[in-house]
């Protein structure tokens, strides 16, 4: 392992090293295409040898998972318990958690399972510590709180790295880039809009994974990164957002100063609370909640009034059919209409198909064949 370590540090240093123009760009793609090849490598050997480990295969439940990342001792297992009430360990000493420990926090009518893992260490990506499993995990969350603390703010890089390495892209739309395999014809290129890289970049990045036949279809602008990220396939997008801990143990003025420190660097406001006293906590609670991209709809059954008590969690831009299938896996083949009430219809009551989007706080009724 540490031979393959190497070897991805030497080029890395070599892409420093070489300044990015026409007539660099080719082989910078090459370079950059093998070290994220070898690092899938790394990260994958390093998974089959965890094999899964005790306490790490946690079954998802609730409307949607949410993954605590840091370091050991930023105050997670506290957060944990802040949020959900669970009891997950806390000790003065680093490396408390060794399992998963899951909760529960109910917030605006959804519940979300919350996910206390070891402390994510530099190297995790590649199979240090207990890094792993970790990473296993992660990328099967549908959000990431990364949790750091007042005095260590610039673990924020370091955490970035790891997630990067191991094929998890923060707060990152899918690149729009359709790939099919053939048999012959080498790689074309085709794009929609403007597209910064030429096909000879394209082409070498493939060349470099042994891909040889390719038809590839860009929407929009790529980067070389996303290229290869696109032909690797295994890449997770995940929403994530940073939140600071302990900051009842500094001034305000330094508060602001890592907040713009923050801000500049990744583009959105991190988080700052006290897990110790409960500061922000409620704070967190709708941030975690807006960032999940959750709204809310109310149930009708026919001829009676709404059950306005029990929300039905959904995502934004959800449709009747995503309601259906929610709700029961026969209710999409026996589907007849739906009756709406709200900001997505034009008249109270009006009746709707299975494609018909809904808005936060919609009332819907969902006439099935008996």
């Amino acid at each position: 392992m540490a031979g393959l370590e190497d070897e991805i540090r030497e080029l890395e240093e070599e892409l420093q090293r070489t300044p990015y123009n026409k007539a660099t760009a080719k082989h910078i793609g090459r370079v950059k295409a093998k070290i994220a090849r070898m690092k899938d490598e790394a990260v994958a050997r390093a998974m089959r040898s965890a094999g899964g480990g005790e306490g790490y295969s946690v079954k998802k439940s609730g409307d949607a998972t949410v993954v605590l990342v840091g370091f050991p001792s930023t105050g997670k297992s506290t957060l944990l318990n802040r949020l959900t009430g669970t009891k997950s360990e806390v000790g003065a000493y680093a490396f408390t958690t060794v399992t998963v420990v899951p909760g529960a926090m109910d917030h605006k009518g959804a519940k979300i399972q919350i996910l206390d893992i070891p402390g994510l260490i530099a190297g995790a990506a590649m199979g240090k510590g207990r890094g792993k499993e970790v990473i296993g995990v992660v990328r099967s969350a549908d959000m990431i709180v990364m949790l750091v603390d007042v005095f260590n703010s610039s673990h924020v890089d370091v955490l970035m790295k790891e997630l990067y390495d191991a094929g998890i892209r923060i707060n990152r739309p899918r690149p729009d880039i359709t790939i099919k395999k053939t048999s012959h014809g080498g790689v074309r290129v085709s794009s929609v809009g403007t597209l910064d890289l030429d096909t000879d970049e394209i082409r070498s990045i493939f060349a470099e994974n042994k891909m040889m036949n390719a038809d590839i279809l860009i929407r929009g602008n790529a980067t070389q990164d996303e290229v290869i990220d696109a032909m690797l396939g295994n890449r997770i997008y995940v929403p994530a957002i940073i939140v600071v801990n302990k900051i009842d143990l500094v001034e305000e003025s330094e508060r602001e100063e890592i907040i713009a420190d923050l801000k500049s660097r990744f583009s959105f406001n991190p988080v700052m609370i006290s897990a110790q006293t409960g500061f922000h906590i409620g704070q967190l609670k709708d941030r975690i909640y807006d960032t999940l991209g959750f709204m809310r709809v109310y149930l009708k059954p026919q001829s009676e009034a709404a059950d306005l008590e029990e929300p039905l969690i959904i995502r934004k831009g959800s449709t009747i059919e995503d309601v259906c299938r929610k709700l029961h896996r026969d209710f999409v083949e026996r589907f007849r209409y739906a009756r709406v009430w709200g900001h997505s219809v034009k008249h109270p009551g009006q009746r709707v198909g299975l494609p018909h989007h809904l808005k936060e706080g919609d009332l819907v009724t969902i006439i099935i064949e008996h």
